[in-house]
């Protein structure tokens, strides 16, 4: 009996013991590489939504406490991506670990398990557990995937989900313990598990899928994804498979659009036909193709029924349209060959001039809809005249391939609506003071012409003009990415800069805000210890244990000013001084503090601890307490002050608006409006952002010398209306909607009226 593709796939071929090893640390170094790139993404959007839940909750209590947890997120973001990503690889390992020694782990009963926690852990587990499960369903296939694959090394049948180390379970209980190391307020500890989302967690699907690839390259299970679509395809029937939607709310409106429609044309085709029978010559009557009797139905361009019902199938190409169409497009290309004009009648005002259509039916609302369509395009400021003149071009194919092709309006990947989106996504990348000289529009133009002149019914030829301006720009992307790579560079070093100095700085609020250091110390630590941590911050990468010894030398300085009583506390000091000082003149000497303020400061730091060491050993248990007492006044006092001017500092802080998640949104690629002083606008691409969305940097079609903008440099443009985001992408999609918007308020007016 012959083996079959399943029979091969439960008897897996494992990978030689020598090389098992390879293969979990090539596993290890992949998922935390693509886990630690997304680190910055996702504390970006786990602050938000921390802001967002504040605002929301009804607990003052709880809202403050969400409120000062998405400030601490923020402000800190460096030292909580530092935290997680060194956790995140000693997660896995560990996982792998347990993995590897025991197979098949010992399984708790539930019921017995939840007995043996606290109802806050129970309550964790839940939690967790529900999160774990929505992200497993989401993942499911390749999960399972993972599963066969590393059972296979594991020379195991298959792992169950609970034995698979990269799991969601994993990421999620990484994260949060991550959280409960980073903040440290123990009560905020529970905000963030609830969070974790798949639209706020970073995407595991890519994880996943780079780990079964790397699995495939090591030729474990290569062939079990084919497997797995052969089975996936052999479980899902015809019936359910649709065509890929461009949104479901376009969708839905075209069905009512169509079918709206079409039952006025079956309205009329009924009365027609009832004339007919009456007349004793009952026949079958057509409108624009469509099949009018009994049957009923809602026909779409190209063919085909909403309710399924088995009328005749439209053929665009055999109509008396269509070959007007066809006569038409060879008529404007043999004009624009032989003259050169780009000019072209605009489709609402050519219908006038087409062939009688019928009161409903396809051909007509195939027209009136791609009519509206192209006005609406034509309409849009945003696109160059010259490019419109490309698009106007592009009506009769277009519309020809509507007519054949019932898919056009409702998929928003179709060919010809590609090409229209392309040639407007483009249109601002053309160099304008090159004109039709520039490379881009050379490119346009060509392939309009070959798509004006050669398509008749192969909708191949879209597919081919698409890739040519697509691989062209991707051309070009990749130079303009070699261009910027310098002033990228020159940004992210200053941006790391940047997030140390905030870590740092949070480092030295810790401490000085508890009213308990003295002032001068208080001062060095707010003017040159936060430099020194910030340069310790810095270099982390290279020398992780810079910050230990930075923060550690800061807590000594701090111990050492505070008062000693007993003999032994200050001979601790004095046999410890020499070491502490040792450690503050090697940071200050790094930054290069060498003034005279450097003298003063350690003059100072010498009076304190000579105080300290001839302060009265022989006091009394009353005057020691009264001590204490004076200290932790003096220290509420300051805590007081500080809070007070903390306040006053944040009440002067602008309100966030609209401006600030308009910034916050904008993605690489997208094209805004600059206004300059002088009245005039600059086109200009966002070519890149920061990892912690600081800085962007922009690029224009000229491809002058890119410029960097600081987030509330470009927030302040958009504030005084002095930057606009440019609207190119997805045109067809958008003016459908506006298309049928406006067809639903027409309607609407008529019912009324």
């Amino acid at each position: 009996m012959s083996s079959t593709p399943t029979d091969n796939l439960r008897r897996p071929q494992p990978p030689q013991p020598a090389v098992r090893g390879d293969i979990w640390q090539a596993l290890v170094q992949q998922v935390t590489h693509l886990s630690v790139a997304q680190l910055d993404a996702f504390s970006a959007r786990l602050s938000n939504a921390l802001f967002a839940a504040s605002e929301q909750m009804s607990d003052s209590k709880e809202a403050n406490l969400t409120f000062n947890a998405a400030r601490l997120l923020k402000n800190n973001a460096y030292a909580f991506y530092f935290l997680t990503s060194s956790a995140i690889e000693a997660s896995f390992r560990k996982e792998i670990q347990a993995l590897r020694s025991k197979a098949v782990p010992e399984t708790v009963d539930q019921d017995v398990a939840m007995t043996l926690v606290s109802y806050e852990e129970m309550d964790r587990k839940l939690a967790l557990g529900r999160v774990s499960r929505a992200l497993e369903l989401t993942n499911a296939e390749e999960l399972a995937a993972l599963n066969m694959r590393l059972g296979c090394v594991l020379e195991s049948e298959s792992l169950n989900i609970a034995q698979n180390p990269f799991r969601p379970e994993v990421f999620l209980n990484t994260l949060q313990a991550a959280w409960c190391e980073f903040s440290p307020d123990v009560a905020s500890h529970h905000l963030i598990l609830p969070l974790l989302r798949a639209d706020i967690l970073f995407e595991l699907s890519p994880i996943l899928r780079a780990l079964n690839e790397t699995l495939v390259a090591r030729g474990i299970l290569p062939e079990l994804q084919e497997s797995y679509r052969i089975k996936r395809n052999s479980d899902t029937s015809e019936a359910e498979k649709k065509p890929e939607l461009s949104s479901g709310e376009v969708a839905e409106k075209l069905k009512r659009y169509f079918s709206e429609r079409d039952s006025q044309s079956q309205q009329y085709g009924q009365a027609e036909n009832a004339q007919r029978s009456n007349s004793g010559s009952f026949q079958q009557v057509s409108a624009g193709g469509m099949s009018h009797g009994s049957s009923g139905g809602s026909p779409v361009p190209g063919g085909g029924q909403y309710d399924g019902q088995a009328n005749a199938p439209y053929n665009a190409v055999d109509t008396k349209l269509f070959h007007y169409l066809a006569d038409l497009q060879k008529s404007m290309a043999m004009r624009q060959l032989a003259s050169g004009a780009h000019e072209a009648m605009r489709l609402s005002q050519m219908r006038e001039q087409m062939p009688e259509l019928q009161t409903g039916g396809v051909e007509k609302n195939t027209v009136e809809l791609l009519s509206k369509v192209f006005d609406t395009v034509f309409h849009n400021q945003d696109i160059p005249p010259k490019i419109k003149e490309l698009i106007g071009l592009l009506q009769v194919p277009v519309l020809k391939a509507a007519l054949m092709d019932k898919e056009f309006f409702f998929q928003e990947k179709h060919p010809a609506r590609r090409l229209i989106d392309l040639l407007s996504k483009y249109s601002a990348s053309w160099d304008q003071q090159k004109g039709t000289d520039d490379p881009l529009f050379q490119t346009m133009q060509r392939n309009v012409s070959r798509v004006q002149q050669e398509f008749d019914q192969k909708m191949d030829l879209f597919d081919e003009v698409v890739s040519e301006l697509e691989t062209f720009m991707e051309k070009e992307e990749a130079a303009r990415a070699a261009e910027i790579q310098e002033p990228i560079n020159r940004a992210l070093q200053r941006e790391k800069f940047k997030q140390a100095n905030i870590a740092a700085t949070n480092e030295v609020a810790l401490r000085v805000g508890t009213g308990e250091v003295v002032a001068f110390v208080e001062t060095f630590l707010e003017n040159r210890w936060i430099k020194v941590l910030t340069l310790a911050y810095s270099v982390k990468e290279d020398k992780p244990h810079a910050i230990v010894d930075a923060i550690k030398t800061m807590d000594e300085l701090i111990w050492s000013v505070k008062p000693k009583i007993t003999l032994a506390q200050r001979q601790e000091m004095v046999n410890r001084l020499p070491a502490v000082l040792a450690r503050l003149n090697k940071w200050l000497s790094l930054i290069k503090w060498e003034d005279a303020d450097r003298m003063r400061f350690f003059a100072d730091l010498a009076e304190c601890h000579a105080s300290i060491v001839r302060a009265p050993l022989d006091l009394t248990p009353e005057r020691q307490l009264e001590m204490a007492v004076e200290v932790a006044q003096k220290a509420a006092e300051r805590r007081l002050e500080k809070r007070a001017l903390a306040e006053e500092g944040i009440e002067t802080e602008k309100e966030p608006d609209n401006f600030v998640d308009i910034v916050a949104n904008l993605e690489r690629g997208v094209w805004l409006q600059f206004t300059k002083k002088d009245g005039s606008t600059h086109n200009v691409r966002l070519a890149w952002v920061s990892p912690m969305r600081s800085l962007y940097i922009f690029t224009s079609s000229q491809k002058e010398k890119s410029f960097s903008v600081s987030t509330e440099e470009l927030e302040q443009n958009f504030r005084d209306q002095k930057a606009q985001i440019l609207v190119l992408d997805k045109v067809v999609d958008r003016a459908l909607m506006a298309a049928l918007d406006d067809s639903e308020k027409q309607d609407t007016a008529e019912t009324v009226s």
